[in-house]
């Protein structure tokens, strides 16, 4: 069902609670927790579900990650598009995928768990949300929710827990918004979100340019589009993409796209920029001068999905510069994709070493 990979890191011996970091993503969900030996293991898989009819006993069966995307393309469902669960349904959808998800990794009921969540003023969203949460399998020790931006910002400025001691701005390039906040230890400073500027609205832009640069002879859905933004898109040296499509009459048609990919990325990054020089960044200093300079004169955090892009950092580095009219620097995790997870597992080892634990369920 998920994608795993090994880390070093530090977990909790048998007698105390297992820490655990969790990101329920809209397109993606990302666990790190440690395994036997000490070493802390990240897994991820998408987050969505698929249901078909058992051929031999008519029953309703469901697929759930990666699996269901991969066997029912067609009719697999992303409980999670905007961000947070919209009603009872799809945050009983959710609640039955992060069960499977848990039940899958053997993740221990003894623990203390910390939930990498959006920035979004959606009440009824967080409230859909915490209702899964609290009726998890998992986090009987303690459960505690944090903004993704700032679990994802501690794996980009080192080793342990600096990021919380920092003054900093985060910027989260998610799929269903663009997030950003400034960060005065740990606290939240005037969060800022967006959804003009969406992962998601770059492969439905791909979707519609691919159609367009083919003259309408290709028409692709936005999970193919996200694929295609995901394996082949580099600000650095984009090549034009091949592929092969099955005509409906029956035999294939070859294709060679060579702008369809970039150039929604590149509109994408410019609104990016925007939205930060021209309103987040100006309410920031208006409302925190001392603040802002300080975190504009220190790196600048680049958390979310989109970071993964090859090129993109660096890219909205130079361009933030240019429009701010002044040096500014950029980093991001190694994997940015799974670094929210990672962060949250660090806050959850320590909330468990220093036996500080928040109010139990």
């Amino acid at each position: 069902m998920a994608d795993v990979d090994g880390d070093d890191g530090g977990g909790k011996d048998a007698d105390g609670p297992v820490p655990i970091g969790v990101k329920l993503g809209s397109t993606r969900t990302v666990l790190a927790y440690p395994d036997g030996d000490g070493s802390i293991e990240t897994a991820r898989t998408l987050t969505c579900l698929a249901t078909y009819e058992d051929p031999t006993t008519g029953d309703e069966q469901v697929l759930y990650g990666d699996e269901a995307a991969q066997q029912y393309p067609e009719a697999v469902e992303f409980m999670l598009r905007s961000g947070l669960p919209e009603d009872e349904r799809r945050a009983e959808l959710v609640g039955q995928f992060f069960e499977e998800l848990c039940e899958n990794h053997d993740l221990p009921p003894e623990s203390g768990v910390v939930y990498a969540i959006p920035t979004i003023g959606d009440e009824q969203g967080l409230a859909n949300l915490n209702a899964v949460l609290e009726e998890s399998a998992i986090g009987h020790a303690f459960v505690r929710s944090l903004p993704e931006s700032l679990c994802g910002s501690l794996p980009a400025m080192g080793e342990g827990m600096d990021a919380i001691d920092e003054t900093f701005v985060a910027v989260n390039l998610g799929a269903t918004s663009l997030e950003s906040c400034a960060y005065h230890q740990g606290e939240q400073l005037a969060p800022f979100v967006s959804r003009a500027v969406t992962g998601n609205d770059v492969d439905s832009r791909i979707a519609n340019t691919i159609e367009e640069e083919t003259q309408g002879r290709v028409t692709i859905d936005t999970t193919t589009a996200r694929e295609y933004k995901e394996t082949h898109a580099d600000f650095d040296s984009f090549e034009p993409v091949t592929d092969t499509i099955q005509q409906p009459g029956g035999g294939s048609h070859e294709f060679t796209i060579e702008r369809s990919v970039m150039e929604p990325l590149d509109e994408y990054l410019d609104s990016v920029v925007d939205e930060l020089a021209n309103n987040f960044l100006s309410q920031l200093a208006s409302a925190y001068m001392k603040p802002y300079q300080l975190a504009l004169s220190r790196p600048l955090v680049v958390t979310g999905g989109m970071a993964c892009i090859p090129g993109i950092v660096d890219e909205f580095e130079d361009r933030l510069c240019d429009e701010l009219g002044r040096d500014v620097t950029v980093v991001t995790a190694d994997r940015p994709d799974l670094a929210a997870a990672q962060g949250a597992h660090r806050i959850a080892s320590q909330l468990v070493d220093l036996s500080c634990v928040p109010d139990a369920r």
